[in-house]
């Protein structure tokens, strides 16, 4: 009994020993690789255009629903309790669009930025695997993530091969 289990602790401890001696680990920080290519800074443009164009159709609407209010005001006193509620009503249905138009266009703005980031991650990511696969990489630790609490120098940073694959400097 006690050599099988001698025995068992034997082979446990060798095929952890072997496995761990087969891992290659490499670590990467996507953020600096995707800061690196040139099609960022483009799609960045884009996308601060299309947020600059969002924003200024709603401080459009912001400052038409501030005249109606501020007209609404001045007047109040001299119009019917009709009248009153009517522009009331106005004033709250101004206001609650301009409130689904923001919540709108921040849902826009989110899938354009996917959309748009969509094929530089995907080229990023195929050379990054590709890296990966020729220096026979176990795994690669995105850095960026903030997941990764340590790595150790065994770990090799494999951003300057991914960017030599890219064309990048």
């Amino acid at each position: 009994m006690k050599k099988l289990l001698l025995t068992i602790f034997v082979v446990v401890i060798s095929a952890t020993i072997f496995a761990q001696t087969n891992l290659k680990i490499g670590h990467i920080n996507s953020q600096e690789l995707l800061q690196a290519m040139p099609e960022s800074d483009s799609a960045q443009v884009k996308l601060e255009k299309a947020a600059k164009e969002l924003q200024s159709q709603l401080e459009s609407m912001q400052v038409e629903l501030n005249n109606k209010y501020q007209d609404y005001i001045s007047k109040k006193d001299t119009y019917s309790d009709l009248i009153r509620q009517t522009k009331e009503t106005e004033l709250n249905q101004m206001n609650q669009r301009i409130q689904q138009f923001q919540s709108t266009a921040e849902q826009d703005l989110q899938k354009q930025r996917t959309d748009i980031f969509k094929p530089i991650l995907d080229k990023a990511n195929k050379a990054i695997a590709e890296v990966a696969k020729e220096n026979g990489f176990t795994y690669v630790l995105d850095l960026s993530a903030g997941t990764v609490i340590y790595h150790s120098d065994t770990s090799v940073d494999i951003l300057l091969l991914v960017k030599q694959k890219l064309g990048l400097k």
